[in-house]
This record gives structure tokens, sequence and C-alpha cells, in this order.
């Protein structure tokens, strides 16, 4: 990737100081970039550690790494026989994340394997980019790194590694699979995002050298101004989401509590896939149509244990979930037997994924005051971006409310109100990048910008 290492570090920053602003358990965070192929360097970009007596965040961890400069090949790190097992290695070819939540049994732990020293509790995450996005019409071109046995990884994937993101959790903080393990990969998502936006713009920087000082002097500057906005705008409203999609799944549970007979997006989702596991050994090696079930098979569990805005998740039904039910239903008679069943769920689904909404069901939550019913109802379906940060203070309000009761309510708190300090900053960091805009089209000087 075409990336300057002051911008890649700047970026890696902001990324650990979101991390470690947001989740009040990480304690040390570190970005490692991942590249080219097929040697795929890995090389510590930036550490990042809280103070434990000022709570700051200090740059530069002084310890002797072997993945500092020039870093490790991937000969070095993956995968082989009689070797040292390293979760880089796993992140990186199985493109997976790997939480060390027990790191006397981590058994990939290379300082446990050499010298029989246990490792903190951390969580690394592979930074994803698609290939079209990097390589452009050139994938059948690309040379995969190959693993021990010689066979290419990646190669079957749309994704290739760029980066990995490793985060270190006080004692026992940290649980394959739980919220903290989610928002580093949400983020993660993000970063790469960035990563590709960043990758593009010094591909566009090195085709446009013949430019006069003053132009490239403008562009870097507002480069740098859009560059830091989409940054704080993509890691703090994301963040900001999480949360309030964890108010909105504790406000649901309180719905099916009050209604226990009430059907759920779940159940209902659970049914489907019992139905399609049940027949899908029928398909009788139809390559295509299996390929189709597999996809739908995973999309449906993804929903079900996602909080998604009702809007987002009607999306997914009419975009993933409905399509493919009906490609299958219209291709093969596997499921004639119970067509009927599947449609009628489907159009179960629709009106279960809006239940939270639902004026009715919420007037049965009789077990929660009315003032706070209808604020944690309201504010549960908010769809957090810059423009609405006063509603930040209506739902750290809410978390005030003495009636209610949520697991993690003090450290949702936490995390709303740091993240509000980052969001209530991006209003002024968009009016001086328009100012720069401005500039620029007026031909004004940029010195007092």
């Amino acid at each position: 990737m075409i990336i300057g290492d002051d911008i890649l570090a700047r970026t890696c920053k902001d990324m650990i100081e979101t991390i470690l602003l947001t989740l009040e358990d990480a304690t040390k965070g570190t970005i490692y970039r991942v590249g080219p192929m097929p040697e795929l360097q890995a090389v510590r970009v930036t550490s990042g550690y809280r103070d434990r007596s000022s709570g700051q965040i200090e740059w530069g961890l002084p310890e002797v790494s072997d993945y500092n400069f020039p870093g490790k090949s991937w000969e070095q790190y993956r995968d082989r026989p009689g070797s040292v097992l390293e979760a880089m290695g796993w992140c990186v070819e199985r493109q997976k994340s790997w939480t060390a939540d027990d790191p006397y049994e981590d058994v990939r732990s290379v300082r446990k394997q050499l010298s029989g020293e246990i490792e903190d509790f951390h969580h690394m995450e592979p930074v994803l980019v698609r290939k079209c996005d990097l390589y452009g019409n050139e994938l059948d071109r690309l040379d995969y790194p190959l693993d021990h046995m010689g066979r290419p990884i990646w190669q079957s994937t749309e994704y290739v590694v760029a980066a990995v993101v490793k985060i270190h959790f006080n004692p026992c903080k940290i649980k394959i699979g739980d919220r903290s393990t989610k928002i580093i990969k949400k983020l993660s998502r993000t970063l790469g995002t960035e990563l590709i936006s960043l990758h593009i713009r010094g591909t566009l920087a090195d085709a446009q050298k013949n430019l006069t000082r003053q132009r490239l002097q403008s562009c870097n500057v507002l480069a740098h101004e859009l560059r830091n906005t989409l940054i704080k705008l993509g890691f703090t409203t994301s963040a900001i989401n999480t949360e309030i999609g964890y108010l909105r799944e504790q406000w649901e549970a309180q719905v099916e509590k009050a209604c226990p007979d009430l059907e759920t997006k779940r159940t209902i989702l659970s049914r489907l896939n019992d139905l399609l596991e049940s027949h899908g050994h029928l398909l009788n090696g139809q390559q295509h149509l299996t390929r189709v079930s597999q996809d739908l098979f995973a999309d449906q569990v993804e929903m079900a244990t996602l909080s998604l805005m009702p809007h987002v998740a009607e999306r997914w039904l009419y975009h993933k979930i409905r399509p493919r039910w009906m490609e299958l239903l219209g291709e093969s008679t596997v499921w004639q037997s119970t067509e009927g069943e599947i449609l009628n769920l489907l159009n179960r689904l629709q009106d279960a994924i809006w239940v939270g909404t639902a004026d009715a069901l919420a007037e049965k939550v009789s077990h929660i005051p009315e003032d706070l019913r209808e604020r944690w109802r309201k504010l549960a379906y908010v769809d957090f971006t810059v423009e609405k940060v006063p509603m930040l203070d209506e739902i750290i309000g809410l978390l005030d409310h003495p009636a209610l009761r949520i697991p993690h309510k003090l450290q949702t708190k936490k995390i709303l109100t740091s993240l509000k300090v980052l969001a209530e900053m991006i209003p002024d960091v968009e009016e001086r990048a328009n100012r720069i805009i401005c500039s620029l089209k007026n031909g004004d000087a940029l010195e007092n910008l």
C-alpha cells in the first residue's frame, strides 16, 4: 500500500486512542503493518499505553520486539512443523482474530512456548481490505504468499490482510466474542476502509508530482484536515452506535420479558436455519445452490446476533435473506414441502424486526416506570450522526435513571461520556476544513487558517 510513514502512524494512533478511550479495561494497543505480497513483512507501526497514574496515553513503547523495523517476514512467523506457533501467523493466514483470554493455556504465546512465561490478556484482530480495492483489475496477476506446504493463501477469499491490531487488557477482562472484541472488530473494519482511502490518496499524489509547490502544499493541508475529520467521524460514530445498539438490545429484552409469548427475530431465524440445515444435504452436489445455502445460513446467524436498527435489519431481509430463499425455492424442489412455512416465517420476520418500536407492546412493559419506558424506547432507536451530538446528553441522562437496571450500566456511561468529547470536536474540524476549501477556491493565503 502506498501510504506515507507519518500519515500511517497518525492514523494508527487515532485508532489506538479511540479503542483505549472506548474500552476502560484496555491497557495497551499496537498496530502492525502487513505487506506487501508475497513477503508479508509484519512491522510494528506504533504502540500506545494508558499511564496508570495519570490515565494519559503514552506513545512509543520502548521494549525490544521482533516486529520492530524491519519486522518479520512471512517465512518467519507463519505456521510450520516443529516451529513456535504465533498468533500473528494465525491472524494473517486465516484472516481471523485471536483472543488470549486464558494466558496459561494460550497455545500461540511465543513467550510461553520458548521460556514458559505467560503473556497478558490480549486480543488480536486482522485489518482486512478488499483485493479489488487494492489491486483493481490485476487480481489474476497476484503473487500470493505460500503456507509451509507450498499452497497459496488468500486465493479463495476476497480480502487481504493489510494490518493487525493487538489490544492488551487487564486480567480476566476479555473473553472470546464479548463486546470488547466486537468493538475492536468494528473499528478494525473502519481502519481498513481508511487505509484504502489513504492508499488511493498516496497513489494520486505519486501521479501528481509535477504540480507546483503551492498547489501541493494546499492539497496536503486540505487532505490532512479532511482525513482527520473522516477518521474521527468513522471511529466515533461507529463506537457510539455500538453502545446505543447495546441499549436497544436491553430494551428489546425487556419487551420479551413482558411478553413471554412474543415471537422474536432470533426464534424465527433459528427456525429458518433449522429448515436450511435439515434439507441442505439433499442438494446432492449442486455447488451453486450449496454456496447460496451456506451464505444464507451465515447471514441469518449474523442477523440473529447483531442488534441492528430496524430499518437496517429490514434491508438485510430484503437484500440478503429473502432473495436467497427465493433462489433456493425457485431452483430446487428440496424445500417444496416446507415452502409455505418458509414464506410465512419470512413475513413474520418482517414484523418481528419492529417489535421494539410497537406502542402496544411498549405499554405492556409495566414493570418499568412510564417515564423511563418512553425515554428508553425513544433513545434506543437513535441512529447517531454528528448532527445528533446533543442527544448524547439525553442518552447519558437515561443511564443515570435509578430505575434503569442493565448490566454494564456504569461502563456504558463512561464509554459514551468519553466518546461525546470526541464527537463534539468533529464540527469544529469540519468547519476548519470548509474554510480551507473556500480559501483554495478564492486563492487566499493559507497561513492564518
